[in-house]
């Protein structure tokens, strides 16, 4: 079909394992599954729903009548009864039950907890990955010197590998906010029509308890501690709020990472992958453009833009429910979700394959390394009898003086000359020379590299060792 618009997150970005997540055929599948547990649930309290229903209801639990469930719609202009009516026509002897005392949202909103959750534990899986990788090339270029930037403007040296830590530690972060809401998302349960369960007190005849006793089972068979303990008809839209904003997080972490790439790919030093047949520009042929990098940046600025539905969706719910939430939200969780997948896939493959131009980098710091070692080079003139204040005003004439010629004319930096040629200093090019090691200028960054890697890193990969796999899902483009 290629005259209808399709989503470029299904054919060109998202995995098939997140497709599948928010899929109609896992979407309805779940609304067969909670059907049957809160029948098994209502046939343990004692409501008239037999054993053969239940078990005619999980014989076709996995089947969808499609074709019948869209005709019901189009007659009832109301999507869950139109499924109510399609596992009907599929279970006739659990007809008269499905459903029994609860509100579209009972499987509307009991799905849409199971599907993020799923979708959450994707998205660990994938962040694990990505850390694995930045953390061998952190190890890797732990002490290969480079410039740091401030401003973009060169600054104090840092390491290659010091730098990727950056990259890392907002990971961790986004990786604690994902265990988080992981750990804390509770089911909808059987709340009814306003959320006060109403339809389940009146068919347990008033008992309280078995209407707590309810909730409980269900949650327990679809794998969740508890249920939220009250609601309207909905669970509240903040939860949507707070998943959206973790997902926004990781597309915020990937893109300052991506950019950074894309400004050092910029600058010669280092490269995301390159195919040995990929085309950079249709007219240019000698162009590598970081396109990859470039679709992170692209589909994090969705995803924070994104982010804004469902905390605008929250703020506008009123009272006990509105539906104004549902085709926002049917829209924007997806999306979100779709994306993060796709821009961390793209990062497990930049990450498994960066390219470092260490002459480049070298070449960069020795354009830079004379201003900084200009310190140093002051302590020792001090050391052979020199005045202090009047070495560091010299210097700063001649660090101008070099500056000029390296921007106003392009020849190269000629600071350390000018200091050698200076009787004021009384030091000779070799003896200034002697302080242009720039692996003296790096600080503590290869020691941090490995204080990080060995007490946050390392124990988070252990516990995730499971999760982690040779290679990110291959690229669609």
């Amino acid at each position: 079909m290629n005259n209808t618009y399709e989503s470029p997150l299904c054919s060109r970005y998202a995995s098939s394992k997140m497709q599948y997540i928010f899929s109609p055929d896992k979407k309805f599948t779940t609304w067969h599954k909670l059907w049957i547990a809160l029948a098994r649930a209502e046939m343990k309290l004692g409501l008239p729903v037999t054993r053969e229903q239940i078990d005619e209801m999980e014989a076709h639990a996995g089947e969808i009548d499609y074709e019948y469930a869209a005709e019901m719609e189009k007659k009832l202009r109301h999507d869950v009864m139109a499924h109510v009516h399609a596992f009907g026509r599929q279970c006739p002897k659990a007809m008269p039950i499905i459903h029994l005392g609860a509100t579209s949202c009972y499987v509307g909103d009991n799905t849409d907890m199971i599907l993020m959750r799923e979708g959450l534990e994707l998205i660990r899986e994938e962040l694990v990955n990505v850390i694995s990788r930045l953390a061998d090339f952190a190890d890797k270029y732990k002490e290969v010197p480079t410039l740091g930037f401030t401003h973009f403007q060169p600054a104090q040296l840092t390491t290659v590998g010091k730098r990727a830590t950056l990259w890392i530690n907002d990971l961790l972060m986004d990786l604690n906010e994902i265990e988080y809401r992981i750990s804390t998302l509770k089911l909808l349960g059987s709340k009814g029509t306003t959320g006060t369960q109403a339809s389940f007190l009146e068919l347990f005849d008033g008992d309280h308890e078995k209407c707590v006793e309810l909730e409980r089972l269900i949650a327990e068979e679809m794998g969740f501690d508890a249920c939220v303990p009250v609601s309207g008809q909905t669970y509240s839209r903040k939860i949507d709020a707070g998943v959206l904003s973790t997902l926004s997080g990781i597309a915020q972490s990937a893109g300052k990472f991506a950019t950074d790439m894309r400004l050092l790919s910029h600058l010669k030093e280092l490269e995301e992958p390159f195919e040995s047949n990929q085309i950079g520009s249709s007219a240019m042929p000698y162009k590598r453009n970081p396109m990859r990098c470039e679709r992170i940046c692209s589909l994090a600025r969705y995803v924070i833009a994104d982010a804004q539905n469902p905390a605008m969706t929250s703020y506008n719910q009123w009272f006990e429910r509105t539906l104004d939430d549902s085709a926002n939200k049917r829209i924007s969780v997806p999306e979100a979700f779709l994306a993060v997948d796709a821009l961390l896939n793209i990062y497990i493959n930049v990450a498994s394959g960066i390219r470092v131009y260490e002459k480049v980098i070298e070449k960069h710091i020795n354009e830079e390394l004379p201003f900084m070692a200009t310190e140093n080079i002051m302590m020792d003139a001090v050391k052979k009898g020199g005045n202090r204040q009047e070495l560091h005003e010299r210097i700063r004439i001649h660090s101008i003086a070099a500056g000029a010629v390296v921007k106003e004319q392009g020849l190269p930096n000629d600071l350390v000359k000018r200091i050698a040629a200076d009787p004021l200093f009384g030091l000779t090019e070799e003896e200034i020379i002697a302080n242009l090691d720039a692996h003296a200028y790096v600080g503590r960054a290869p020691q941090q590299v490995t204080d990080f890697l060995e007490n946050d890193v390392r124990p988070i990969l252990k516990r995730y060792a499971h999760l982690l796999n040779e290679k990110g899902d291959e690229l669609k483009v």
